[in-house]
């Protein structure tokens, strides 16, 4: 009983990271169909926080982009008046594919600390490990390459055993694994305590209410707060 509520718990990430894409297998970013990106102008004084994701970051199907759950923390720093700039960078449906071949005009914005929020796509789609992982971690060399003193946040995803035993073991090992690679903090499941819950889900049961973001929100300052 506990698997099958682990499965389904993993299954509604991934299909809310999927809702809305029309992007082949391998990602293309050219076919992304809802690209939803505030850039905040900066003031000098203050460092930058940008969240590169899926739907889950973009805040498919909320009113204000606000709610969505870097939209729930930017109002927090601000409340803190913590001097940090918060950029939403979130493509609805993008794979770690997507997100590649994006990534060099994303970081033409300066990054202080980069919060990494893909993969639950390919898992859906079954694209082999070792190429979500690769993609991954080029992504996380662009940043430390372009960015050395930028820290880097990984939000870890999860699959349903739709593709078998083997590969969600070992899909759900390549956060973890490129955490401890890259020394990376680690974000273990974003929507713990809301996947599943119809309560904190919108309409279509997979993708967060506000309510359900502001809790995805706190899963993420957990780790973030020791970063600021």
């Amino acid at each position: 009983m506990r698997n099958l509520k682990i499965a389904g718990v993993a299954f509604a990430l991934l299909i809310a990271s999927s809702c809305g894409n029309k992007n082949n297998v391998n990602g293309s970013a050219t076919d992304t169909i809802s690209y939803k990106a505030t850039v905040v102008p900066n003031n000098p004084a203050n460092k930058t926080i940008l969240f590169f994701g899926d739907s889950l970051t973009a805040g498919y199907g909320l009113d204000d982009h606000s709610e969505a759950f870097p939209g729930v923390i930017k109002a927090r720093i601000d409340s803190l008046k913590l001097p940090y700039d918060v950029i939403n960078s979130g493509v609805s449906g993008e794979t770690t594919s997507g997100g590649l071949g994006r990534i060099d005009w994303i970081l033409k914005q300066r990054v202080d600390i980069f919060m990494l929020e893909l993969g639950a796509n390919d898992g859906l789609r079954g694209i082999p490990i070792q190429q979500s992982e690769s993609n991954l971690q080029t992504i996380i060399d662009k940043v430390k390459a372009k960015y050395p003193q930028a820290k880097i946040v990984l939000l870890g995803m999860q699959i349903p055993p739709n593709m078998g035993a083997v590969y969600t073991h070992d899909f759900k090992n390549i956060f973890p694994a490129l955490a401890a690679k890259n020394h990376l903090p680690l974000v273990p499941f974003l929507l713990a305590g809301v996947a599943g819950d119809p309560k904190l889900n919108q309409a279509d049961g997979i993708h967060p209410t506000a309510a359900g973001a502001k809790i995805a929100a706190e899963n993420v300052w957990k780790i973030l707060a020791k970063q600021l």
